[in-house]
């Protein structure tokens, strides 16, 4: 672990001293939650607008990249009954087709 000075207002700090009696431990927890909230709100936000590239592999579809894979790698990645089809409509997002 690392120590780490923090400057919070008086009446946030008198809030989590009534909450939990060890401060470290509640300000760890906050963070890791927030930590959490932003990795899944980049993770919408990269779902709602991909990458060109991305966009591009989606709309040639799953037939077409399994075909470019070398012949070898197929059968390790790719399992076709796997999984719902899906597609990307812009304005949507990704929906089941």
């Amino acid at each position: 672990m690392e120590r780490v000075t923090v400057t919070l207002p008086a009446d946030l700090v008198r809030d989590i001293d009534q909450l939990e009696r060890n401060r470290s431990r509640f300000v760890l927890e906050a963070v890791r939650r927030e930590l959490e909230r932003r990795r899944r709100e980049d993770l919408h936000r990269s779902l709602a607008n991909p990458h060109a590239d991305a966009l591009e592999l989606a709309e040639l579809g799953l037939a077409a990249w399994a075909q470019a894979l070398p012949e070898e790698d197929v059968a390790e990645l790719l399992d076709p009954q796997a999984g719902r089809p899906i597609q990307w409509q812009p304005g949507r997002g990704w929906v089941e087709t």
